[in-house]
């Protein structure tokens, strides 16, 4: 068995300015840098320690990785693990967003379909899941939007979470046997950092 830890990136500029973030990225806001120290403290604590890291190729998901990891482990990044792509709706303001499930709305506009993102993160968890042997623990920093929808494949749910939102730098255990997936527990120890952090934004 494998235990898979999923992480969600910290706060994003865009994040903070409400803008839709899928493809293109923005850096971490002084609270996306604290969110990730509490993760990474969270983990200490609980005295959890990584075999294997991945994170995708975004730089905000790259860089919360880094300080999870306190810049010490190495990694790789894959671009099978970016976010949902939504053509020309990137940087414009989430008001303009539909309500989910996004089903094929942002193709007509050079985006991705939901079922191709639940695909294309499926596909690429278990390839770099592949050859890991039993016993180990992963690391994996994503963004919201694909972790969702890779759960709601993985997991065969449409609510993988129940009433839970995969808040910024929240953590979703789960358990890998090379062929299933079971959810282990969920975590947001992100959620009580101050957001003062970001006063002089």
């Amino acid at each position: 068995m494998i235990t898979v830890y999923l992480v969600r990136h910290g706060q994003t500029f865009f994040n903070y300015f409400h803008k839709i973030q899928g493809r293109c990225d923005s850096p971490l806001t002084p609270l996306g840098i604290a969110q990730a120290e509490a993760t990474r403290d969270y983990l200490k604590e609980k005295h959890v320690h990584f075999d294997y890291a991945f994170s995708s190729s975004s730089e905000r998901a790259s860089d919360t990785l880094k300080i999870i990891t306190e810049h010490k482990m190495p990694f790789k990044r894959d671009k099978g693990l970016k976010e949902f792509a939504f053509g020309r709706y990137e940087a414009h303001d989430e008001s303009l967003n539909p309500k989910p499930p996004y089903n094929d709305f942002f193709k007509q506009f050079g985006g991705e379909s939901q079922v191709e993102v639940e695909e294309r993160m499926d596909k690429t968890i278990r390839r770099l899941l592949k050859d890991i042997p039993n016993g180990k623990n992963v690391l994996i920093v994503s963004h919201g939007g694909a972790l969702m929808n890779f759960l709601r494949k993985a997991l065969n749910s449409l609510h993988p979470l129940g009433k839970l939102h995969y808040h910024n730098c929240g953590i979703v255990v789960l358990n890998y046997d090379g062929k299933n997936f079971t959810l282990k527990s969920v975590a947001n120890p992100a959620d009580d950092v101050s957001d003062s952090y970001n006063d002089n934004l």
